[in-house]
């Protein structure tokens, strides 16, 4: 039987990049970023961990530790 595309999604860690559990994310919401899995490229854009909005490169550049470089 082959293997399909779980849904659901992932956690991030803001500050290190890595993968995190779902209990982490869910325990620190202003420095982890939720992940759809599957999702589609953002072209290398910033997003803020606290409001999962995009933000300017500029803004993302100056606060590494509550953004995320989506690729």
């Amino acid at each position: 039987m082959a293997k399909g595309k779980g849904s659901g999604s992932n956690f991030r860690s803001a500050i290190t990049g890595k993968f995190v559990t779902a209990r982490t994310g869910r325990a620190n919401p202003r420095t982890t970023v939720q992940e759809a899995k599957g999702g589609g490229s953002t072209g290398g854009t910033y997003r803020s961990a606290v409001s999962g909005r995009f933000v300017t490169t500029a803004y993302g550049k100056s606060h590494p530790r509550t953004t995320i470089k989506d690729s």
